[in-house]
């Protein structure tokens, strides 16, 4: 199905309509559900959240990246945007030196994109390109990256494996919704929402058996149950099995979500938080209403930015701003906005919301010493090329 008939046939599919909503419990003050966390593993080194730069996230800002009218990407442009983050993030004096900070030969790095918004809106293949061709610069082979979704239909629709060198593994996860083939059984996070029969979500083993470092890509998207999906939902999510059940009760009656907490949660495991030491936030293209997924194109826009950095919560924060700012000037409600006349309707129209949205995970995430949840603790440095 080529892309403008997806587009259309997923915009008619619609969503249904949701139940009322009660007034829900003041954000922040709600107890988090008993979290039972089983690893083997134990924290290694410093490099996983928040980091080697704690607090700190550089955007580049192109306006020739990408062009609006074809949606293509402008690869001199996307090329230097890359190399300055790089080198603004680590201050070193050349490309390779700053890629070195992460990254030599031997190393296993698995990247993981976010392909929920497929076709229009996901991790660029072609900036997955320019960041495999930096990995391999310094030394790591081909066959010792590992790109990574948890879903193998998105994977598929976006065709990751036409952009990557040969050797590359491109993993799609769960082919059934609900395999549990890709994932550890050894590694899990168990809690009971909503008296689901299923309550364990399984860490993937892409992650636990067959790399060192990850790099996460995440996108500028809102999102019907975090606010905003970035990052931490990118990284947590997209690496764990069965986190669906989190986002709303199954049954009539508040449109509950356990996103606030559950995100930080699953990102905080072991080994995922020490092996993720990099943090992309594509920025060419976004998602302010209808999201995770793209499904409505006029909802889509090109912020034309990326963000670098190794603390997930800081660049959270500012996605946070950036996704309320475009909502504001398209006369949206806020994703802040709790007030129950405004939910349980459907996800296309602006101005309701088909459940709470918890863009207080970002705060939680920071609570838990995954980064810096205030903007008064991030610096926030901005160039363009």
């Amino acid at each position: 199905m080529q892309r403008r008939d997806f587009l259309k046939a997923a915009a008619v599919a619609g969503a249904a309509p949701a139940p009322a909503a009660a007034a829900p419990v003041p954000p922040g003050t709600e107890t988090p559900p008993p979290y039972k966390v089983v690893t083997p593993y134990k924290p290694q080194g410093k490099m996983g959240a928040p980091g080697l730069y704690p607090g700190q996230v550089v955007e580049i800002g192109s306006e020739s990246s990408i062009d609006e009218k074809t949606d293509r990407i402008n690869r001199d442009a996307l090329r230097k945007m890359v190399d300055r983050g790089m080198k603004e993030l680590t201050g070193a004096a050349s490309l390779a030196a700053a890629w070195k900070v992460f990254f030599a030969p031997g190393d296993r790095v698995a990247i993981k994109v976010n392909a929920s918004g497929a076709p229009q809106c996901v991790s660029s293949p072609e900036l997955v390109q320019e960041i495999i061709a930096r990995l391999m610069g310094v030394g790591v082979k081909p066959e010792d990256i590992w790109l990574y979704e948890r879903y193998a239909q998105q994977v598929d629709l976006v065709g990751y494996e036409v952009f990557v060198p040969d050797g590359v593994h491109v993993m799609g996860g769960e082919r059934r919704r609900g395999e549990l083939a890709p994932y550890d059984r050894d590694v899990y996070v168990e809690v009971d929402f909503f008296g689901e029969e299923d309550t364990r979500s399984y860490m993937t083993e892409v992650v636990t058996k067959h790399v060192d470092k990850i790099i996460n890509i995440a996108n500028v998207k809102d999102h019907s149950a975090g606010g905003a999906t970035g990052c931490l939902k990118n990284i947590a999510y997209g690496s764990f099995s069965n986190v669906a059940r989190s986002h709303s009760s199954p049954t009539p009656g508040p449109r509950i979500t356990h996103a606030r907490t559950f995100i930080g949660a699953l990102a905080a495991v072991e080994p995922l938080r020490s092996k993720t030491v990099l943090h992309i936030m594509d920025g060419l293209r976004g998602v302010w209403n209808g999201g995770p997924a793209a499904f409505t194109p006029g909802f889509f826009w090109y912020p034309k930015f990326l963000q670098f950095g190794t603390d997930p919560v800081a660049i959270d924060r500012l996605l946070l701003n950036t996704i309320e700012n475009k909502r504001k000037a398209e006369g949206a409600i806020s994703i802040y906005n709790r007030d129950p006349k405004y939910v349980g309707r459907s996800r296309q129209d602006i101005k309701t919301s088909v459940g709470f949205r918890e863009p207080w995970h970002v705060q939680y995430a920071g609570s838990l010493g995954l980064g810096a949840a205030e903007l008064s603790e991030i610096r926030h440095r901005s160039f363009h090329v």
